[in-house]
């Protein structure tokens, strides 16, 4: 079925026709004829077409408009009543009540995730959308449907993750909470499957890294299924270690160590600080692990004397600093440390830092689930991910 663009929507002879005009127009003819199409299927009979076998029968023309990626479209747009008791027709192609179509939507979200805000998602959408402009309840309604995913995904069952290795660690965010701009924690996990493949878990934002926030954390994640990890690769939280050797006592635990790192330059006096980093280096970076634990050895050994408060602070990582020289080679470099998270923490900041703070604790979370879910932030594989069978073959995994 046809359709010409209508006399007033065409350009005056002497004026050349530019392309987003005529794009525009061909995109009002095609909604048009998809929904006169749509709509003699529902009938079962075409236009003016009389057989037994229609279902109902058009009644009139109604106009609306519709704000696409070329801007509003005034459309005419037929309707008509089916079957008995009669009932008013809806088109699916348009549905009742919707001013926007899809694409506006998602260029609104893509826009969000990438950075904007409510004033710059105006501004850059305003050439397009031209005499429909979105409003500031608009951009705020449409950002609020990701809203909608980050629920669905914190309720759901983690019995079918395929868990191996798991990292736990803080994500901080500055966000407006009681009146008061503060920077608050985000616990977050992170999965590594069997396959090598990286998998964000769960979010929860609180108001500080409190044993009692860790405790429920890590329970929450055991409460909806989540297996016992083979190893979990945790920051210095005194909280979050006890709450893991209350959960899943059977598993092994590497100490991140670049935190200690940072743990011990804070013991130590700055003139001393590169030769500190050397020895502790030479333990986190040593070719194998009897290398690894004699440095570790010899370190305990010299800065006990020359820093006692560094000798304690590395006493207190322990033998859960080397852990990770009982896995395969390949895979240390990435569970020595917490990095993973970390780097959605950078992530996260150059996403935020032209806004300063977040306006509520859900658009927080909301906004840093989506930019992984999105795929904006991306989780790549594990290093040595090849190996991993090896690992799950040789280990028994400990009890749930």
């Amino acid at each position: 079925m046809a359709k010409r663009i209508r006399k007033s929507e065409r350009l005056p002879e002497d004026r050349p026709a530019a392309l987003g005009e005529l794009i525009h127009a061909q995109v009002r003819v095609a909604i048009e004829t998809a929904v006169h199409e749509e709509l003699a299927i529902a009938l079962g009979a075409g236009r003016y077409e009389r057989h037994d076998g229609r279902r109902g029968y058009r009644n009139g023309l109604k106009t609306r408009t519709l704000t696409g990626p070329t801007g509003p479209l005034a459309l005419t747009l037929p309707r008509a009543t089916l079957g008995a008791p009669s009932r008013e027709w809806c088109s699916t192609i348009v549905p009742r009540y919707q001013r926007r179509m899809r694409e506006v939507n998602e260029t609104v979200i893509a826009t969000y995730l990438a950075g904007g805000n409510q004033r710059r998602i105006r501004g850059a959408l305003q050439p397009l959308l031209k005499a429909a402009p979105l409003s500031k309840s608009a951009v705020s309604r449409i950002v609020a449907t990701l809203k909608d995913g980050l629920t669905a995904w914190t309720a759901r069952s983690l019995t079918e993750v395929d868990l191996v290795y798991l990292y736990l660690d803080a994500v901080c965010v500055r966000v407006r909470s009681a009146g008061k701009v503060a920077s608050v924690p985000v616990l977050t996990a992170v999965a590594v499957l069997a396959d090598g493949r990286k998998e964000l878990l769960a979010l929860e934002l609180c108001g500080s890294e409190s044993g009692d926030a860790w405790r429920d954390f890590v329970a929450d994640l055991q409460a909806r299924g989540l297996r016992a990890p083979l190893l979990a690769i945790i920051d210095g939280n005194p909280g979050l270690r006890l709450a893991l050797s209350r959960t899943w006592p059977a598993t092994a635990v590497q100490r991140c160590a670049v935190h200690k790192l940072r743990n011990l330059e804070r013991k130590a006096p700055k003139h001393a600080l590169d030769e500190l980093r050397e020895d502790f280096h030479r333990i986190v970076y040593a070719a194998s692990a009897d290398a690894g634990r004699a440095a570790y050895t010899t370190f305990e050994r010299k800065w006990a004397k020359r820093c006692p408060g560094v000798g304690r602070s590395l006493h207190e990582g322990g033998a859960e600093l080397l852990t990770f020289f009982t896995f395969p080679k390949a895979q240390w470099k990435t569970l020595r440390t917490t990095n993973v998270i970390e780097r959605l923490n950078e992530e996260f900041r150059r996403r935020v830092k032209t806004q300063g703070s977040l306006p509520t604790e859900d658009a927080a979370l909301i906004l840093l689930f989506s930019l992984v879910a999105s795929g904006q932030i991306k989780l790549r594989k594990i290093d040595g991910h090849a190996t991993i069978a090896t690992v799950i073959s040789k280990r028994l995994r400990p009890a749930a």
